[in-house]
């Protein structure tokens, strides 16, 4: 139960100035918070010798006033620095987390999903800082301070009537131990479906459109109602062992105060102990109230700590297994590309997704990727991103094995427009500047180049406008140009564009294609696409089948092999055709 302690020792030697002073100040409180029970009982004891005047009365008033007016203060400095802490470590621990994430590629996302990642980033966090603020007073108050009560009633009352009093003690330890690992389990259950609950959301958000198109907002809404059910149910299974606690305790003091009162009163009958006395270790009886349910709190404190913060260690625990190379190359330019026999298998596949792939692309020239849909396309083009573990085979630029360059320097190299392009909730402005660049200048540019111009004038804020969630106020098209504009922003050394153009019309596509190639002379371009009038141009064409090169040539080299490409070229001129001499009609 108190590992948890041990797994957070990184953060309490890093704030252990903080928690010393606070631990001091809670120590200094509690034996300032003995004294007053001990005025109370000799003042008693006073009346009752007949020896009591107003000067005792006053120097008594004033001590217990100032008594109280001192914890008060010392009380508001340590919670705020112990409670404080809470705050830090939750801070410190989400910084972890993202962090983690951020390093993390796909495969770890295909593993764990959106709404349990959120889970364990509120919920598990929240408790886990729970243990760090409230976790270390109920701590101390049922270890320092019942321990510090328990010596001053023995010491400077009756040590056989504290003897007594405390015998129900060893039963609640046991009972509130045992209470504690039915918790632990139950709030780990609890806080996984707390995390089902969170990706249910997630999809019935994102999937809104669909849910209505087909109308199923009823079933959805079974549907969710089922989960948020699962969650009150595992929850209610905690509170039903929470629940246990505060009877349990509540009948235990209550046997050591029968004990208390009894035996101190048999002890005053035989005069071994005065009226004072017994009123002061009442009072302190009374005192040892919370420290008993301090244990109950803190076990239950330490159980739903270790269960999350076990939740968000495992996240933390996952390796990236596409980790950064050692000594790590970093060349100034990416010169030639080349793939040698590269075959690839992504992790869920049970065939290999790309096969024996070799080609050469010098800089500067086109690269376009074409091929039935599945052919592995954008998988060719992702190996450059290196987002899974390399296959067989190698890849190399300037003559360097990918694997041996630095992830950044790689990654400042590359310019990346996915099939589905991605939004944030910003404006147009944040969305492109977020690839890179800061000049108002360079911002024009990308957006002429990606033939964006002239839409911002139909946008009520132009550049400014907000686009909404992941762009749901722009069209697919216009989405894809911000998206292109975004990487075209960084001027990368190699651009890769996955199909990046399929939800603008042809006539844009000529456009942009001849804006990235007077805009990107000198620099390497990589298409993948289904229209092959975005290739036509390209130095080099693969033509793709089942992960393999079937076809490889320029346009024409292609043309005249008359092959899938030709056939498909061909297929494409005459659909193009009848699209215009449609429109010409309408």
């Amino acid at each position: 139960m108190f590992s948890i302690f041990n797994k957070l020792g990184w953060f309490f030697r890093q704030e252990w100035r903080r928690y010393s002073f606070a631990i001091l100040l809670l120590v200094v409180a509690g034996i300032l918070e003995i004294i007053p029970p001990m005025l109370v009982g000799q003042a008693i004891d006073t009346i009752a010798l007949g020896q009591m005047s107003w000067s005792y009365i006053g120097r008594t008033v004033l001590l217990l006033a100032g008594i109280t007016v001192v914890v008060y203060i010392i009380s508001y400095i340590w919670g705020y620095r112990l409670f404080g802490g809470a705050f830090v470590v939750e801070r410190l621990m989400r910084g972890r987390l993202m962090r983690h994430f951020l390093k993390m590629t796909p495969t770890f996302y295909e593993r764990n999903r959106t709404g349990d990642l959120m889970a364990r980033s509120t919920n598990d966090l929240q408790a886990v800082a729970q243990t760090a603020g409230f976790g270390i007073l109920t701590l101390l108050d049922s270890t320092l301070w019942m321990g510090t009560l328990l010596v001053t009633m023995s010491v400077f009352v009756s040590w056989k009537l504290t003897l007594a009093a405390v015998l129900p003690l060893p039963v609640m330890a046991l009972l509130v131990s045992l209470y504690g690992g039915w918790i632990h389990a139950r709030f780990m259950k609890a806080q996984d479906a707390f995390g089902d609950m969170n990706e249910g959301v997630l999809e019935t958000v994102s999937g809104i459109r669909v849910i209505r198109a087909y109308t199923q907002e009823r079933a959805a809404e079974r549907q969710f109602a089922e989960v948020t059910q699962d969650v009150l149910d595992k929850n209610l299974a905690v509170v039903r062992i929470e629940a246990l606690f505060e009877p349990t305790i509540k009948i235990l003091v209550g046997i050591s105060y029968m004990i208390g009162l009894g035996y101190g009163a048999y002890l005053v009958f035989h005069n071994e102990l005065t009226i004072g006395a017994l009123v002061a270790f009442n009072v302190y009886l009374g005192m040892m109230i919370w420290p008993m349910f301090a244990i109950g709190e803190l076990i239950n404190i330490m159980q739903r700590g270790n269960a999350s913060l076990d939740r968000v260690n495992e996240t933390l625990g996952y390796k990236p297994d596409v980790p950064e190379p050692e000594n790590g190359l970093s060349p100034e330019l990416p010169g030639r590309l080349a793939f040698h026999g590269v075959t690839f298998r992504y992790p869920s596949s049970a065939v290999d997704n790309l096969r024996e792939v070799t080609f050469t692309l010098e800089p500067g020239q086109t690269l376009g990727i074409v091929g039935k849909t599945g052919s592995g396309k954008s998988t060719l083009i992702k190996q450059l991103l290196r987002e899974y573990p390399p296959g067989e085979g190698t890849i190399e630029l300037g003559g360097v094995p990918i694997e041996r360059i630095d992830m950044s320097r790689l990654k400042s190299w590359l310019g990346y427009v996915p099939q589905e392009p991605f939004l944030f909730s910003r404006t147009i402005r944040r969305n492109i500047h977020f690839g890179g660049g800061e000049g108002e200048q360079e911002l024009q540019t990308a957006v002429e180049t990606s033939a964006f111009a002239k839409d911002l004038q139909f946008l009520p804020q132009g550049l400014d406008t907000m686009v909404g969630e992941k762009g749901v106020a722009l069209s697919g098209g216009q989405k894809q140009r911000v998206s292109l504009a975004r990487a075209l922003i960084a001027n990368p050394r190699i651009l890769l564009l996955d199909d990046a153009m399929s939800a603008v019309d042809a006539r844009t596509e000529s456009q942009i294609i001849a804006n990235i190639r007077n805009a990107r002379a000198g620099k390497t371009t990589i298409i993948a696409t289904h229209r092959l009038s975005a290739v036509l141009h390209a130095d080099l064409i693969l033509v793709l089948e089942d992960g393999r090169i079937v076809e490889q040539g320029t346009h024409s080299e292609l043309l005249d092999k008359g092959g899938w490409y030709r056939e498909q070229f061909e297929r494409q001129q005459v659909e193009a055709a009848q699209g215009e001499e449609g429109v010409e009609r309408a």
